[in-house]
């Protein structure tokens, strides 16, 4: 295993070799890593993070090229793509990991109210727990690198405020079409609806769907505070990202290079979950001034109770989810 200063000292061996004149440099490896979110959304920040991260440890060794908004396809669709090649990386909603890859552990990160705020994701992120989770994807033809939490959960209503559960009944509410979300929502009380993530400001403006539960990067990124008003504060679980590579391409590179790969994603994390909670914590006043009124639930126990069985049922589905609740609840 390669530590952090056996890493930093081949990349310095590697940034004095790339400097010499006498010696030709070889061509910085391309790199497409493409994401979904907009430039001022967390799950951009990530891989600003990971490129400056792996710049630092490998000066010159790789040109990653970053594709944000959707450029190349939707979330789904770019971590089908890492996974096929197509492109050499991706950094896509944590939540889509178990659907696409049939590898549920990441899962652990969403269980509702499991990990309490910012700095408790950011202690569980670079886990011994936490890498065996991101190892365990190498089993669908990826690499984990880094994850992190892109923004706290809470809801959205184009409707009348949320304030306390009862207000949750019956409310048309958008999800990710994964059974975790489906669960969770359905013992909330809200009519679950499944739609894409691009489709929401739209399906919002023309009533097809009531509510969303959502971050305040994306109500800022996606301009949903547009078209909702009522903001309810539940932080009912992270929105984690992972940022990945393709296996054989990562197999393909040099163990120097695969270990500063590794390296940087665990730098980068915390530099943007520093963005990801400045950012909720500024984002929430940006959106008072844009008109959104902003509650806090009332009764948010009788909300965890809903949800509170759900924990103990998906640490059933993995060994390593359950042995992550056992370190978020130690």
């Amino acid at each position: 295993m390669y530590s952090r200063r056996k890493v930093l000292a081949m990349s310095g061996a590697a940034a004095a070799t790339l400097a010499m004149p006498n010696i030709a440099r070889a061509a910085p490896i391309s790199v497409r890593l493409a994401h979904a979110a907009a430039e001022v959304h967390p799950g951009h920040i990530a891989t600003v993070e990971f490129k400056k991260a792996l710049e630092a440890l490998v000066p010159g060794a790789f040109d990653i090229q970053i594709f944000p908004n959707r450029q190349l396809g939707s979330d789904k669709q770019n971590l089908e793509s890492a996974i096929a090649g197509t492109n050499q990386m991706c950094s896509s909603s944590g939540v889509l990991f178990p659907l696409v890859t049939g590898r549920p552990a990441l899962d652990a990160f969403q269980l509702p109210f499991l990990i309490k705020d910012y700095d408790h994701f950011s202690a569980l992120a670079v886990t011994d727990t936490t890498q065996k989770i991101l190892d365990d994807l190498s089993e669908a033809g990826l690499v984990g690198l880094q994850i992190t939490d892109i923004g706290q959960r809470h809801f959205l209503s184009a409707k009348d405020p949320v304030k306390k559960l009862a207000d949750f009944a019956g409310l048309k509410t958008r999800i990710v079409p994964v059974p975790l979300h489906k669960a969770i929502w359905e013992a909330v009380g809200v009519s679950p609806i499944g739609l894409p993530y691009g489709e929401v400001y739209g399906a919002l403006q023309t009533k097809v769907i009531d509510a969303v539960e959502i971050n305040v990067s994306s109500m800022i990124g996606e301009n949903l505070w547009e078209v909702g008003k009522n903001f309810t504060l539940t932080g009912h679980y992270p929105w984690h990202n992972v940022t990945a590579v393709n296996k054989a391409f990562f197999d393909g590179l040099s163990p120097e290079l695969q270990a500063a790969m590794k390296q940087a994603g665990k730098d980068s994390t915390a530099p943007t979950l520093a963005y990801t909670k400045q950012q909720d914590l500024d984002g929430r006043a940006e959106l008072k001034g844009k008109g959104v009124e902003i509650f806090e639930l009332e009764g948010l126990d009788e909300m965890k109770a809903k949800v509170a069985p759900l924990v103990a049922s998906w640490s059933e589905k993995s060994p390593l989810i359950a042995e992550f609740v056992k370190a978020a609840q130690g």
